[in-house]
């Protein structure tokens, strides 16, 4: 039997928020891709909007499903599930599907699954048990060898062997702000930074060394723009070109230049801002990133809020992942940041990434609601 408390403190603004940016995320998917052939494989005769809203449609009901589960029972399963994240992690390496100089998707058929994308998820929780457990504020240096260990070294590794920088960075501000908001001692913080940052040239150099050819040239393109325009400059000069001709309210839905003449690459995926700030102008922009941080505030809200530990770690563990998405990717289509191919969460097109951002909301949502719970 379901209880009635829970039904009355269903959040329905942070749904209707996330349906909202679902909404935007298929009309703008659709106007990217309406020009585009469809791609080989089953679902070859399904265009790409409609493909985006059968995601939508499992996202959704993976949020119900999970708000059916107390969220404090998740973490008694999290180190097995994350167990498992890990697994697949090592055994996408050597069965994985290959793309775009990348190995990081299992094939299921008709269907690719990329398993990083769960990795966040399943790291939330995991950590957030762990940092509840250990009921430590403030956090001291040896208590932290066992987090950085398991929680950041580990999942750092195995996806930067993919290589997968973008959810690289993910996984560290994850980590970063979930233990900060664990409780840390700043003289701990200083004794892992100062080394870190006078041993930088030589842990740089092997970083670098360990990049592909590709993602030197993005970083290349980052630190100076101008580099090959028409060559690994192209999707950045497409990317600022495609902004700035939407000028101040847009050129219209449907209208774009750049999206509909197939100027401006990856433009349903990590370049889908790109496509809307087109269409909708500058304060077009500005409302779909207000509505992004209002989620995000929201969210900040729901962890200051929650009843226990636990839930307040996994509220900004959550929020930590959508904010991160949202800055990295804005920020690599405006030249601020190397494009590192981290999506637009509920806007970009994507099958993992779709539905694990929505089980991340349906997780948020749970803490919120189980707020009364603790005290009976």
């Amino acid at each position: 039997m379901i209880d009635r408390r829970l039904i009355q403190n269903f959040d329905w603004i942070l749904f209707l928020v996330t349906c909202i940016l679902a909404f935007i995320g298929v009309l703008t998917i659709y106007s990217s891709t309406k020009t585009l052939p469809f791609k080989d494989g089953a679902l070859s005769a399904l265009p790409y909007y409609i493909k985006q809203m059968i995601w939508v449609g499992i996202g959704l009901v993976s949020v119900f499903v999970i708000l059916f589960i107390d969220y404090r029972k998740l973490g008694k399963y999290s180190y097995v599930v994350y167990g498992f994240s890990l697994i697949l992690l090592i055994l996408v390496l050597f069965i994985g599907k290959s793309g775009m100089g990348a190995q990081r998707w299992f094939s299921l058929g008709p269907i690719s699954f990329q398993p990083s994308e769960l990795t966040k998820l399943f790291l939330i929780i995991s950590l957030a048990w762990f940092l509840s457990e250990e009921r430590i504020t403030p956090m001291r240096l040896r208590d932290l060898f066992q987090p950085v260990f398991f929680f950041l070294f580990l999942p750092l590794l195995l996806v930067l062997k993919q290589p997968d920088l973008g959810t690289a960075m993910m996984i560290f501000f994850i980590f970063t702000s979930m233990v900060l908001m664990a409780g840390v001692r700043w003289k701990s913080l200083l004794i892992i930074i100062l080394p870190a940052v006078l041993t930088s040239p030589l842990w740089v150099k092997l970083f670098w060394n360990s990049l592909k050819a590709y993602q030197k040239a993005r970083i290349l393109v980052f630190l100076k723009p101008d580099v090959d325009p028409l060559g690994v400059g192209y999707h950045i000069a497409q990317s600022k070109i495609a902004i700035g001709s939407g000028k101040i309210i847009g050129k219209g839905y449907l209208s774009g230049t750049q999206g509909q003449l197939r100027f401006l690459p990856e433009r349903h995926t990590d370049f889908i801002f790109s496509t809307f700030a087109e269409e909708w102008g500058f304060l077009g922009s500005l409302v779909l990133i207000a509505i992004y941080f209002f989620l995000i505030f929201w969210g900040i809200g729901i962890a200051k809020k929650a009843k226990d530990r636990f839930g307040a770690l996994i509220a900004i563990g959550v929020v930590s992942m959508i904010a991160t998405y949202l800055i990295v990717n804005v920020g690599m289509t405006l030249g601020l940041m190397p494009v590192v191919g981290l999506p637009l969460p509920f806007l970009s097109y994507g099958g993992t990434s779709i539905v694990t951002v929505f089980m991340a909301i349906g997780i948020l949502m749970n803490v919120k609601m189980r707020r009364f719970m603790l005290f009976y």
